[in-house]
């Protein structure tokens, strides 16, 4: 099962350091693939949640694609990711589900899972994780590592 941390948080929200660089490679050196949010605006990439927050360069992206579930936060983002087909995107705001560039659902908080689904949150609602998904993104992700 993928661990997924959502935004680099592993032991709860840190609003201060969330899509920070630093803090998504903390996460992904204890292991951890990471959820990031990604903004194209005026020829630059950024990482943040409600905004364009964090300047980066697509190289970044590049050097750990790998461990990456970039969450496009505009349509400029998934314009440009689409043409690169090792990089795993996806969109979505409050869809049930979106379906990422890897095949994957990536499921809104509380709703049905199946086979290829990823749990996101499942501390908002308490939720029982089924053995048969594909992963968890959640803020308190290290508690799951014993699954």
């Amino acid at each position: 099962m993928r661990l997924i941390s959502h935004r680099g948080n592993i032991n709860g929200p840190l609003p201060e350091r969330e899509n920070s660089p630093n803090y998504i490679e903390e996460a992904i050196s204890l292991g951890y693939d990471v959820e990031v949010d990604l903004w194209f605006e005026g020829g630059s990439f950024y990482l943040g949640h409600d905004k364009p927050q964090y300047e980066i360069r697509f190289e970044w992206l590049e050097q750990w694609y790998y461990r990456l579930w970039v969450h496009c936060k505009n349509i400029h983002a998934v314009q440009y990711l689409k043409d690169f087909n090792y990089i795993h995107y996806f969109w979505h705001q409050e869809d049930d589900i979106a379906l990422t560039s890897f095949n994957f659902l990536w499921t809104y908080p509380g709703k049905e899972l199946w086979g290829s689904s990823i749990c996101v949150l499942p501390e908002l609602n308490n939720e029982e994780i089924p053995n048969n998904i594909h992963g968890i993104c959640s803020d308190f992700i290290k508690k799951y590592k014993k699954i």
